[in-house]
């Protein structure tokens, strides 16, 4: 997208604040206007009170200036505060336009991204935006008129002295261009640079076991410091074609200068001008050195700016999941069924799953089982449409699930992990979640006593009101997979998806989280991927995964009189046992 593109973008969102950004604008045109009065000032000020000795002048001069700084004092605080309020609007709307974006995102969208990455539009990206709504802006407006009305000043002044001094000009500006293109290039660097940072933290922060117990210190150190030296090196860079752009600006303003002063004293042949009007021009002219700086400068925090909008935006502009259906699921019984379906991933050169073709009948549980990569955990993530089928159809109730919209879809389903996605909250928070407004405490406890976690929560220090820390740090593991299980229960869907809900337990907590599980899966449709198979021997239907394919069906007396894999998986398990 084009920087005016993208700036006049970026207004858009300004535009529910128009009358505190026109205020600030305002207030700043004000302020630039009192700038010419200062050299304006000098000229009178100068020939009636040192030259012409006049009393008046001599009174008044004085209570003038003091006057005339305070009106502009009031006038850019007046700015400033306007321009502060609206710059953080803008930043809280863009964050919850992200934020929101992030929610509707597709499952593949956090697979091709890091979540370091994602993390670092949202918190520093995004501040980098207000300063080419905001900060830029008072820039350009104030010191544009500021200009504008100093020159206008020279010009009303010595129009002949005025064309003189700008001769230099146009070779500044094109240097400015080059300065501005080469800002941008580097501001995008770094900006990615950020993100490498904060996602090899969020790695350091969530694996600092694995780093201290398999010696990985040295090896995140040399990371750390690989990225964080480029975001060094990127940012010295600006710096230096930043800063350039200054001693630039001031060679400019001595020759300027020089050449002024060679011609206002007559050096030239002309008629010297008198000492207030020279000394006025000087002052207009110096005057006018500050806001042209300012101007070239503005280029860096506007670059950096715009390159940040480039990343808000295009996180804003991600295509949501896609949600076509149309048909809203009543209470469903839960008949699922595969027919002949297809799956790849995106950006994949084969097929994750290839005329995968089963039925599941309502209230009964099936069992995928085979190794790793197999399909098992693509198949049960088809369900609730993280991904979209290639080819073939699922159907819910003999519904295709296409073409049911994905809230109706999801509120039929629940979910319970290897790893339990608990969030910072109280132990009733989490039991709760996604239905706290219509749920009483009373079904809470219900449901945590379901979970056979009754009593270790009542022996928390706060009970349900406890909270359980980042990721549930605070419970153990059989503990999180038993709040997972009581939330599960409470939201009482149809549909059940377990995901090795066991495999990383003990086999003290295996005992209560199985316990918990035979009261989740009764008369729910249940699918299972299964790691110990000894917790799926009563399931009524197995299948058996590999590579995309479904190669053995049935109960478990069933495959195991066939002999085939399923057979060699579970006494391969058992004699390692």
């Amino acid at each position: 997208m084009k920087s005016r593109e993208l700036y006049l973008r970026l207004l858009q969102h300004v535009r529910p604040y128009w009358k505190q950004f026109a205020f600030g604008i305002v207030a700043t045109i004000l302020v630039a206007l009192t700038e010419p009065a200062i050299p304006y000032f000098l000229k009178p000020l100068l020939d009636g009170t040192f030259v012409e000795r006049d009393p008046e002048f001599l009174f008044w001069s004085p209570i003038l200036l003091i006057a005339l700084f305070i009106v502009r004092g009031a006038f850019s605080l007046a700015g400033d505060v306007g321009f502060a309020w609206v710059s953080g609007k803008l930043v809280l709307d863009l964050r919850r336009l992200m934020f929101d974006r992030i929610l509707e995102l597709p499952t593949s969208y956090y697979d091709a991204h890091a979540s370091g990455m994602i993390m670092t539009k949202v918190t520093h990206n995004v501040t980098q935006v207000t300063t080419a709504a905001t900060k830029v802006l008072v820039i350009l407006v104030r010191d544009s008129v500021t200009v504008v009305g100093l020159v206008a000043y020279m010009l009303y002044l010595n129009w002949q002295f005025s064309l003189l001094s700008f001769v230099l000009f146009p070779a500044l500006i094109f240097v400015v261009r080059l300065i501005a293109k080469r800002l941008r290039v580097l501001s995008r660097s770094t900006q990615s640079r950020m993100g490498e940072i904060t996602h090899i933290l969020g790695e350091a922060v969530r694996g600092h076991k694995v780093i201290k117990v398999f010696g990985g210190r040295e090896s995140e150190r040399r990371r750390f410091a690989h990225h964080a030296n480029w975001f060094r090196r990127y940012n010295f860079k600006i710096k230096v074609t930043d800063g350039a752009s200054v001693p630039l600006v001031e060679a400019v303003g001595a020759l300027m200068m020089a050449l002024l002063i060679y011609v206002g004293t007559g050096q030239m042949g002309q008629e010297p001008m008198s000492v207030g009007s020279f000394v006025s021009f000087l002052a207009a002219l110096g005057l006018l050195f500050s806001p042209i700086k300012r101007l070239v400068g503005v280029n860096q925090p506007l670059q950096s700016g715009l390159a940040g909008a480039e990343s808000v935006f295009g996180l804003i502009d991600q295509a949501p999941e896609q949600d076509r259906g149309q048909q809203v699921l009543g209470q469903v019984r839960g008949e699922l069924v595969f027919a002949d379906v297809s799956f790849r991933y995106p950006g994949a050169k084969g097929d994750a799953l290839r005329h995968v073709s089963f039925s599941v009948a309502p209230g009964t549980t099936t069992a995928l089982v085979g190794p790793s990569g197999s399909g098992k955990t693509t198949i049960a993530s088809l369900v609730p449409r993280f991904y979209e089928i290639n080819d073939g159809a699922i159907l819910l109730d003999g519904i295709d699930i296409r073409d049911v919209t994905l809230n109706s879809l999801r509120s039929q389903i629940s979910y319970v992990g290897q790893e339990s996605v608990l969030f910072n909250d109280s132990v009733s928070g989490n039991i709760a979640y996604g239905s706290e407004a219509t749920t009483s405490q009373q079904d809470v406890e219900s449901a945590a006593r379901a979970a056979y976690a009754l009593d270790f929560i009542n022996d928390l220090p706060q009970g349900f009101d406890t909270r359980v820390g980042e990721d549930g740090v605070l419970l153990s593991g059989g503990q999180r997979q038993r709040v997972a299980i009581a939330r599960a229960l409470l939201k009482d869907a149809p549909v059940l998806i377990l995901d090795e809900a066991t495999s990383a337990l003990d086999t003290e907590s295996e005992r209560y989280v199985q316990s918990a599980l035979r009261n989740l899966t009764r008369d729910r449709t249940t699918l299972v991927i299964a790691h110990r198979l000894s917790t799926i021997v009563h399931a009524d239907q197995i299948l058996v995964v590999s590579d995309g394919n479904i190669v053995e069906r049935g109960s478990h007396e069933e495959l195991m009189a066939l002999g085939g894999q399923y057979s060699l998986l579970y006494k391969t398990q058992f004699a390692h046992a």
